[in-house]
C-alpha cells in the first residue's frame, strides 16, 4: 500500500508588535525579558524589564498613536502566511503558522496549531533575512524549547537560519527599489542617494560572534549590484543603523548622524531602503517615515522617500516558497 502524502508544517517567525495602545507596556516587558536582549540572570532581568517597560511605555505609546494606534505587523505577517500557504498548496499538504516572539500569536499558539495539524515534518523560517542572536537565535531557541516540551513524537525539522543572499529575495528587493525610484519627484534634479537602513544591535553582540553586521554589509552589495548602473554609483550608496536603545555602543553610523552628514554635503534627494524588515511596522512607519523625514528636512534634504517593505509582494512570497521547498 502506498504511503500517504507528507503533511508539512511551516513556521514563520517574527518579533510581533502591540496592536493597541494598551498592549505597549506588556509588549515591552516581554521584549526586555528575553535573555538574548538583556543577558542577565532571570530575577534581575525580570525586574529590569519591568522598569524599562514602565519608563519607555509612555514614549512608545506616543509613537504608536502617530501610526494609527498600534503595529500592523501581525496583519502583514498573516497576509504573508496566507499567500505562502496558497503558493505551496500545489506542492502538497502544507500548513503555515505564525510565531511571534513578544506578542500574539505567541510561539505557544503556533505550536498548538501545529499539534492540531499533526505534521510529518517541520520547516522553520524566521522572517529575518539576516541571522542575529537577538532575533533568529532567540525565536528558534524558544520554539524548540516549546516544541520539545509539547510534541508527541519526534519528526524531522529543517531550519532556515538566514537567507539574506537568496536570489529571489534579492530580486524582490531590487524590483521594489527600482519601482520606488521611478516614482520620486524630480526636486532640483540632483542625484538621488540610496540609503540602506538596518536595525542596529549592540557592538557587544558583534564581539561575541554575531554575524549580523557582516550579512547586512554583504546584502547591501548584493542588492545594489542588481540595480541599474545609473542607480548604484558607489558614492551615492550608504548604510546606516536605526533604533538604538540605551547608552551602550551600537553599530554605526546611526541613521541620525548619516542624514545630518548627507545634508552637510549638500545632498537634497534620498531614497531610504529598510533592509532588516520584510513588513512595515513602527520602525518604518514611525521611525523612518516621521522621525527621519523630519531630521532630513532639517538637514536640508528636500526629497525624502522610503521603499515600502516587501509585505506580501508576489516575488517575495515566491522566494519564501522556494526556501521552504528546498529546505533540508
Amino acid at each position: 500500500m502506498p504511503s500517504s502524502p507528507s503533511r508539512i508544517g511551516v513556521v514563520l517567525f517574527n518579533l510581533g508588535g502591540p496592536e493597541t495602545l494598551d498592549d505597549v507596556r506588556p509588549f515591552l516587558t516581554n521584549l526586555f525579558s528575553d535573555p538574548e536582549v538583556i543577558p542577565l540572570p532571570s530575577p534581575l532581568r525580570q525586574v529590569l524589564a519591568w522598569w524599562i517597560a514602565r519608563r519607555r511605555a509612555p514614549i512608545a505609546r506616543g509613537y504608536y498613536e502617530q501610526i494609527g494606534g498600534g503595529s500592523p505587523l501581525r496583519r502583514f505577517t498573516a497576509q504573508q502566511a496566507a499567500a505562502l500557504e496558497k503558493m505551496l498548496a500545489v506542492n502538497g499538504d502544507f500548513k503555515v503558522v505564525v510565531a511571534m516572539r513578544y506578542w500574539t500569536p505567541f510561539t505557544e499558539d503556533a505550536v498548538a496549531d501545529l499539534m492540531t495539524f499533526r505534521p510529518d515534518r517541520l520547516v522553520l523560517l524566521p522572517l529575518y533575512p539576516q541571522y542575529s542572536f537577538a532575533t533568529t537565535r532567540s525565536s528558534l531557541g524558544h520554539f524548540n524549547a516549546v516544541w520539545n516540551t509539547r510534541a508527541r513524537k519526534a519528526i524531522p525539522i529543517a531550519t532556515i537560519a538566514q537567507w539574506y543572499d537568496h536570489p529571489g529575495y534579492l530580486g524582490a528587493m531590487a524590483e521594489r527599489i527600482t519601482d520606488t525610484f521611478s516614482q520620486l519627484p524630480p526636486g532640483d534634479g540632483s542625484p538621488v542617494h540610496l540609503v540602506y537602513s538596518a536595525h542596529g544591535i549592540p557592538l557587544s553582540l558583534i564581539r561575541k560572534g554575531d554575524p549580523y553586521q557582516d550579512q547586512i554589509e554583504a546584502e547591501t552589495g548584493l542588492i545594489t549590484a542588481r540595480l541599474p548602473e545609473w542607480m548604484n554609483a558607489p558614492t551615492r550608496v550608504h548604510l546606516g543603523y536605526q533604533s538604538r536603545v540605551g547608552r551602550t555602543k551600537w553599530l554605526e553610523p546611526s541613521m541620525e548622524s548619516l542624514l545630518h552628514e548627507l545634508g552637510r554635503q549638500g545632498v537634497t534627494r534620498v531614497l531610504v531602503v529598510p533592509i532588516s524588515f520584510v513588513s512595515d511596522h513602527s520602525e518604518t512607519l514611525y521611525e523612518i517615515d516621521i522621525l527621519y523625514r523630519d531630521l532630513a528636512r532639517a538637514a536640508g534634504i528636500a526629497v525624502f522617500a522610503r521603499m515600502a517593505s516587501l509585505n506580501d509582494s508576489p516575488l517575495f512570497v515566491r522566494a519564501l516558497a522556494d526556501l521552504v521547498l528546498t529546505a533540508r
